[in-house]
């Protein structure tokens, strides 16, 4: 915990441009017809944000988010992530950003079902120059900071799915990342596991300054992000809150 409190801590008192998407597009081909997913997308994202993108099937939220982690490229405009322009990286450039600026939430979690906890929250950092004891202090801080200290020699298949999604959360966050991306965190989740997710997520905004942007087809999940924005057709639009 004290690790996270003394990364997180110096957030600039003036929230900075962290997200700047600059006029993006994004088209796909099914067979010979062109299908154009994003169009002309401009989009600003302060330091310490929380970002809910909603929208029907198919409106290109998953497509947006995935460009913004570095996972998806556009066709055309820019994608500049704290002061990087990723569009600019080759791929073996954009894979080691990612790793390190990036930490990603999962509908289903993605745990490795033979590593216990504290070894799936360790495993973002096994590729980086921290010792193996640092690699475990991190881990466990991470692990408290999500609330299972008490959990971490347990494997996945011993949690539930609230948990197991705690143990996801912590991963994403112990290489202390730029950004977190959440892409339906809570849709495997029972209203009260999807309950105390949001509750998650929202402190990890409020007290550790974490910048999110999360997918969602959940109005009250929408509803605890600081900003709703709605995608309809590869269009980008703010969403008024009472409409949920």
């Amino acid at each position: 915990m004290n690790y996270f409190n003394e990364k997180m801590s110096s957030a600039s008192e003036v929230p900075q441009p962290i997200v700047r998407v600059e006029d993006v597009t994004k088209s796909y081909h099914r067979g010979i017809q062109l299908i154009e997913v994003l169009r002309n997308i401009f989009l600003t994202v302060p330091e310490g944000d929380f970002v809910a993108l909603m929208g029907p099937s198919g409106s290109g939220k998953t497509t947006l988010l995935n460009m913004i982690a570095g996972i998806d490229r556009p066709d055309n405009g820019k994608l500049i992530i704290g002061g990087t322009d990723i569009t600019a990286l080759i791929e073996s450039e954009l894979s080691a950003w990612r790793a390190s600026h990036v930490g990603f939430i999962f509908q289903f979690y993605n745990l490795i079902p033979v590593l216990n906890a504290l070894e799936n929250v360790e495993l973002p950092l096994i590729l980086t120059s921290l010792s193996r004891s640092s690699r475990r202090e991190h881990a466990v801080a991470a692990l408290h900071a999500v609330g299972l200290a008490d959990r971490m020699d347990h494997y996945p298949s011993q949690l539930s799915g609230g948990q197991q999604q705690k143990v996801a959360i912590a991963r994403a966050i112990v290489t202390d990342p730029l950004i977190l991306v959440a892409d339906e965190p809570t849709g495997d989740l029972d209203k009260v596991s999807a309950n105390e997710i949001l509750g998650l997520l929202a402190q990890l905004n409020t007290e550790f300054h974490k910048t999110i942007l999360m997918v969602t087809h959940d109005p009250r999940a929408a509803n605890r992000a600081k900003r709703i924005l709605y995608l309809d057709k590869g269009v980008l639009a703010d969403s008024l809150r009472d409409e949920f």
